[in-house]
Formats: structure tokens, sequence, C-alpha cells
């Protein structure tokens, strides 16, 4: 579905995505798939030239943000260093993207690498690894959170362990990356935004940006009870708000954790109608966070399941419309510039 872009002028810093290559891990799929396993099926192969043919799609991109995803790990060596391979991959993404010969978009302007922040204190060798390996250019761990005692919820991202916010090593860690004047992007689902209130509480001097509105469910245990939920995740979505530490990204609503039946790759919905679908989720967030501590994301190519880049924005645009010229700025560019120390205008 080619729509016209809204508003195309409005500079955009897309302060979540992925790079990789899951072509083999593709291959070795057997059915019965879950239905994020479909979504890896739908962009086996997402890496600078796909980035950029989203990109320029005719909204006004101007930088983006790496979040790890767990690609181009180091085959050998001390197993807590393997995730820095990633960040010295897309360190030269965004070496390729600063030279301008693929267009004036940074591409890759910041990076959120992994470190296990069960090691605690002895997380900072880490640390130090990937800001070494990331060419002034990295930002940030995420480590995720996301559990849920359903294994048909998370499917095959269901690796870590409940109650890992609460673990005293993870939360030496996180205070860690304060100390280094890093961030730390957290990943949980809507049942656990009271761990991550808690986490952020307890380490006031990081900076915390939750990831996708806090994913909401509807899927699994919680098929049926999306609405039911709401007003759960609002209360939740309200206290995180309070704590002056804590941002939000607005997106990850196109992937399947919500089960909406009128989305997903078989149904492509317009921008108007994935803007009624999102809207009560990223105006609450708006309103709580503020447009300072709020920022879009595009969760590309995971969000791939429920939109495409160009409509993806402009559903964004549409819910924003009655927002002034300096809020937009915040939303769309600002709060991840400032979040994320980009150098770039915003």
């Amino acid at each position: 579905m080619n729509e016209p872009i809204l508003e195309p002028d409005l500079p955009i810093v897309d302060p979540h995505h992925h790079l990789w290559d899951r072509r083999q891990r593709v291959a070795d799929m057997r059915p019965p798939l879950h239905a994020f396993e479909k979504t890896i099926q739908l962009t086996p192969l997402y890496l600078l030239d796909q980035l950029l043919a989203d990109l320029n799609t005719g909204h006004n991109v101007i930088a983006t943000v790496h979040v790890q995803c767990g690609a181009f790990y180091r085959a050998d060596g001390p197993e807590e260093l393997r995730p820095v391979g990633e960040t010295e991959f897309i360190n030269g993404v965004a070496a390729m993207s600063a030279s301008g010969l693929y267009g004036p978009v940074r591409a890759c302007a910041g990076m959120v690498g992994f470190a296990d922040l069960r090691l605690g204190n002895n997380v900072d060798a880490v640390l130090e690894a990937h800001e070494a390996a990331g060419g002034g250019r990295f930002r940030g761990v995420r480590h995720m959170l996301a559990h849920d005692d359903d294994p048909a919820v998370l499917g095959p991202l269901a690796a870590m362990p409940a109650g890992l916010a609460g673990d005293s090593a993870v939360r030496n860690a996180v205070r860690r990356l304060g100390a280094r004047n890093l961030s730390f992007d957290a990943w949980a689902l809507e049942p656990q935004l009271p761990e991550i209130a808690d986490l952020a509480q307890a380490c006031p001097e990081t900076a915390i940006v939750l990831n996708h509105v806090g994913t909401p469910l509807g899927v699994g245990r919680y098929a049926g009870k999306r609405e039911e939920r709401f007003p759960i995740w609002r209360d939740s979505i309200r206290r995180l708000a309070a704590l002056p530490n804590v941002h939000v990204k607005l997106g990850g609503l196109a992937m399947p954790f919500l089960g909406f039946a009128t989305m997903g790759p078989d149904e492509r919905p317009s921008s108007q109608q994935l803007a009624a679908l999102w809207r009560p989720w990223i105006e609450t967030c708006i309103e709580a966070f503020g447009p300072q501590r709020s920022m879009f994301e595009s969760n590309f190519p995971v969000d791939r399941w429920g939109a495409s880049y160009a409509t993806l924005w402009n559903a964004y645009k549409r819910i924003t419309a009655g927002a002034s010229s300096t809020e937009k700025q915040a939303l769309y560019a600002g709060a991840a510039s400032a979040f994320y120390r980009l150098n770039i205008p915003a």
C-alpha cells in the first residue's frame, strides 16, 4: 500500500532499529512457528542497503540509533566479550554512512549494545571494550528483561528468568552504566512494568528508556484481555513517568504481541487504521512522560510484521496531528537526540 508521505520535511531521528543476517536461522526453522519467528522470516537479511531502502521512502530521517539484537557476535574469545562484535560491525556501518556516500542520513549515529548485566560490578571490562569498539558512538546497553510464565507469549524470545530487574547484580551493573554516562534500554512486558519502576527508582543516576511503550499483551494467556489490562498498563506507565530518569520509546505496536486481528503480514492496514489502533497507548505515554521524554521509534525490521516503514511513520504523524511544532520536534527528533547524545542537528 503506497500512501502519500505526511509532513515530509519533519526531521526524524529513528532511535530504535536493528541490522542482522538471520538467513541461516530462517533456514533452520521448522513448523509450527511462533509469530516472532514468522516476523524474522519476513526480513531475514537487514543490512545497510535494506535500511536505506526504508529510510528513503519519503520521510525525513536524519539519523538513527542501532539497538542490540544479538547479531554479528564474535565467534570466539571470552564469552562475556563476544557481544562486542556487534558494536564493531555497527561502527563500521556508521562509518560508511558518515562518509556521505549513501546520502545525508547518519545511520547508526548512536548504538546500544549488549552486556550481561548479571556480571554486576564486573561489567566494566565489557563496557570498556564496547566503548573502544564504538568509535565514539556507543551509548548504552540493552539487556532484555522480558519474561512470562506462558511460553506462548514470547516463543523463541523466552530466554530470561523471572525477576531479573530485582537481581542485585543486575542493579549494580545498571548503576555502573550511569557512572559511565551510559544509558539502559529496558525491554519488558506489561505485567513486568512495576519491576522496571523499582529498578529505575533504585538506580536514579542511570538514564533508562522503556522500549515499545512497555509491550502491552494480547496473546497467549492474555488473549482477549488487551482492553481489560489497559488500565493496569496505564497505571504502570504513570508510575514510571513520575521517575525523572525514565524515558519512553513510542513504537513496537506493530509487533504480534498485542494480538490485533486486523494487523499482520497478511493484513496491511492503512496509516489511518493503524493510528486508530495505536492512539490509546501512544497518547497515554505522551501525556504521562511529556514530549521531551518520549521518542517515536520504528523498531524495524521487527515492526514490518504490521506496517511498512512509510506507513508506520504516517500513522504516528496522524496521531500527533494536533501537536505544536515544538512538541513534534521533541517527539520525532529532539528527545532521541538528547537521550543518546547524538552529534547531529535536531
